[in-house]
């Protein structure tokens, strides 16, 4: 009999602690917040024209800067239930900077921050799987995806190419002179300095708003479901292509005050 209240006993404490367990998966230990964590800096040296940055859970914060070498600073905090990390990972090969964190487990919540300084000559691809990018000042080409964050520029003067699978799309003060905005759920929003020759702006679900320098342009827009206001001098005999589309929200073509 008491080898039985033994045995019993154990499957209860065993059923008891995997209740606590499931509770600590369920509730989490609170938010991460990586703007309290403390600054962590790295120089990487590189001698090329063209940089890749991978990303993953982390807000990407890109400047051009008379530096020789990629100055990067970091932040990084979270929490894992039955596993392990937040792991961060910071390391340059070829011309691929890698800024992750790694976190596996039950249940979690990781996150970072970047802040990246480049030489001002280097062109940028961002690749980031779940965090808004920011860019400011760059007059070389810049390309950009975020699987789930918004992309935010800021006096761009080079080719733009970029892509939000969900997230809005800012920029202010844009002196570029190619843009392509594609957001599959967010809104497009585009405040150019300078007339541009093509602006490609595409939202499957989101307002569409381009503010332009005085000018006349070969504008062509389309909504299946808005209303759409265009408040520029037009003509298909334009060199400056301006195309705004939309699946679900209205779209806004209109002059710079």
């Amino acid at each position: 009999m008491a080898v039985r209240r033994t045995a019993l006993t154990t499957r209860t404490l065993l059923a008891a602690g995997g209740a606590v367990l499931l509770a600590l998966a369920a509730t989490g230990c609170g938010s991460a917040d990586a703007a309290d964590a403390p600054v962590e800096k790295k120089s990487f040296a590189y001698g090329g024209k063209a940089l890749t940055i991978e990303a993953d859970d982390s807000r990407l914060e890109l400047v051009p800067a008379d530096v020789k070498d990629i100055q990067v600073e970091r932040q990084v905090d979270g929490w894992v239930v039955l596993g392990s990390g937040p792991d961060p990972v910071w390391e340059l090969t070829g011309n691929t900077l890698k800024l992750l964190v790694k976190c596996t487990g039950v249940s979690m919540d990781c996150q970072a921050r970047h802040t990246v300084k480049v030489p001002r000559d280097v062109a940028l691809t961002i690749k980031d799987d779940n965090g808004s990018v920011h860019a400011t000042g760059f007059d070389t080409d810049f390309k950009a995806n975020s699987d789930n964050g918004a992309i935010i520029l800021k006096d761009m003067r080079g080719k733009l190419d970029v892509e939000s699978d969900n997230g809005e799309i800012t920029g202010e003060g844009i002196k570029a002179k190619s843009v392509t905005a594609k957001s599959d759920n967010g809104e497009i929003e585009l405040g150019f300095s300078v007339v541009p020759d093509l602006v490609d702006g595409h939202s499957n679900n989101g307002a569409i708003r381009l503010t332009l320098p005085k000018s006349t342009y070969n504008v062509q827009t389309h909504t299946d479901n808005g209303t759409v206001k265009v408040d520029v001098p037009k003509s298909d005999n334009s060199t400056h292509l301006v195309k705004a589309r939309t699946d679900n929200g209205e779209v806004t073509v209109q002059s710079a005050n």
